[in-house]
C-alpha cells in the first residue's frame, strides 16, 4: 500500500538479498511517486551501483536529476570510507594516550562490524533522512547483510559518543583530539567540539532511529525470491529487524514466473513457486504480499520501471 499526501517526509527502504531485483523494485517505485507529483529522491548505499544500470543514466555521489520530480545519488561506502580515512590517518600516530580509555571499538580500521564503511554511509545516511526538501526519499540499500550492519550503527555510536561525554568531563583539554574523530559535525568537525556538540550528535542518531521505527513515516520492504534460502534469509532479517525496533511492512516476491502450459519446464518451476508463495504467505502473516512476475525481458530503462510501478501499485 502506498501513502501519498502526507505533509512530513515519506521513508521507504527495500532491502534483500542480492540478486533478487531490489533495486528495480525501488527504482520502479520512486518513478511511480515522481509520476504522482511527488519531490522524489532515491538513494542508493549498495556498492555495485545498479541504481545507475537501472536508469541506465550515470547518477554516481552527487544528487542528479532523472526525470521530472525524480533525483537520485549513490552512496559509495568505500570511497566515503577512503576519505575518511585518509582525513584521519596522519592523526592516528597521536591516538597512543586513549589507550585503555575502551575506544577501540569506535577506531577500528580492520572492518569488523559494524566497519568503517558503514559509519561514513551512515553520516549521508542521516544527513539526507533529515532533509525535509523531498516529499518522499527512497533507500536502495545494500544486500541484507551490510544494511544490518548499517542499521546497528546507531547503538555503536550512542555507546561512542557517551564514552566521548564523559571523558570530556574528565579530559577537557584533549577533546581538540576528539573532534578530528567526529565525522558528525555540522561543520565538518573544524569547530570546538564541546558537550553540547557531542549532544548534538546523540540527538541526530537518536533522531534518526526514530524515522527509521516511525510506521507512519517509514516502510521498510523486503524483496525476495520464492526459493529457500531466499525465504529463510528473509525470516531471519525480519526477526533481527525487530530487536532494532524496525518493523517490516511488506514483501515483494519478485521473479514469478507467469502460467504456460505449453512449457513443461516453465510449469513446473512454477509450481514449485507457488508452494513457495503458500509458504510466504504462511510465514509472514500480517505483511502485505506483493506478486511481482518475471518479466520476457530484463527491467531496465524509464519504460520498463513504469511498467513495473504499474504493476506493483495501480495507474
Amino acid at each position: 500500500m502506498v501513502h501519498l499526501g502526507k505533509k512530513e517526509t515519506q521513508f521507504y527502504l527495500f532491502a534483500g538479498k542480492g540478486g533478487v531485483g531490489k533495486t528495480s523494485i525501488a527504482a520502479a517505485t520512486a518513478l511511480y511517486f515522481a509520476g504522482k507529483k511527488k519531490k522524489t529522491l532515491i538513494i542508493s548505499t549498495d556498492p555495485a551501483h545498479s541504481l545507475s544500470d537501472s536508469f541506465e543514466k550515470k547518477i554516481g555521489g552527487d544528487i542528479v536529476d532523472v526525470s521530472k520530480n525524480l533525483s537520485a545519488v549513490e552512496i559509495d561506502p568505500k570511497k566515503a570510507m577512503e576519505e575518511y580515512k585518509q582525513k584521519i590517518a596522519p592523526k592516528m600516530d597521536k591516538l597512543d594516550f586513549l589507550k585503555g580509555l575502551d575506544l577501540g571499538d569506535a577506531f577500528d580500521f580492520a572492518g569488523n562490524t559494524p566497519g568503517i564503511d558503514e559509519l561514513a554511509a551512515f553520516d549521508k545516511f542521516m544527513q539526507y533522512m533529515q532533509s525535509k526538501e523531498y516529499d518522499v526519499i527512497i533507500f536502495d540499500t545494500a544486500p541484507f547483510g551490510h544494511t544490518l550492519r548499517f542499521l546497528s550503527l546507531p547503538d555503536l555510536l550512542d555507546s561512542w559518543v557517551g564514552k566521548m561525554i564523559n571523558i570530556r568531563l574528565k579530559l577537557s583539554g584533549m577533546m581538540n583530539m576528539f573532534k578530528k574523530f567526529v565525522p558528525f559535525g555540522e561543520d565538518g568537525g573544524d569547530a570546538k567540539l564541546g558537550t553540547e556538540q557531542l549532544e548534538l550528535v546523540k540527538k541526530r542518531i537518536a533522531e534518526a532511529r526514530k524515522i527509521l521505527s516511525d510506521k507512519k513515516r517509514t516502510r521498510f520492504n523486503l524483496v525476495l525470491i520464492p526459493e529457500a534460502m531466499s525465504i529463510y534469509e528473509s525470516e531471519r532479517s525480519v526477526k533481527t529487524l525487530a530487536e532494532y525496533g524496525i518493523p517490516v511492512n511488506s514483501i515483494f516476491v519478485n521473479q514469478l514466473i507467469p502460467e504456460n502450459t505449453k512449457c513443461a519446464f516453465c510449469s513446473e518451476r512454477r509450481k514449485m513457486q507457488q508452494e513457495r508463495l503458500k509458504e510466504i504467505r504462511s510465514k509472514f502473516k500480517g505483511l502485505g504480499v506483493t506478486q511481482v512476475p518475471l518479466y520476457n525481458r530484463e527491467v531496465r530503462g524509464m519504460a520498463m520501471l513504469a511498467t513495473v510501478g504499474k504493476e506493483l501499485y495501480g495507474k
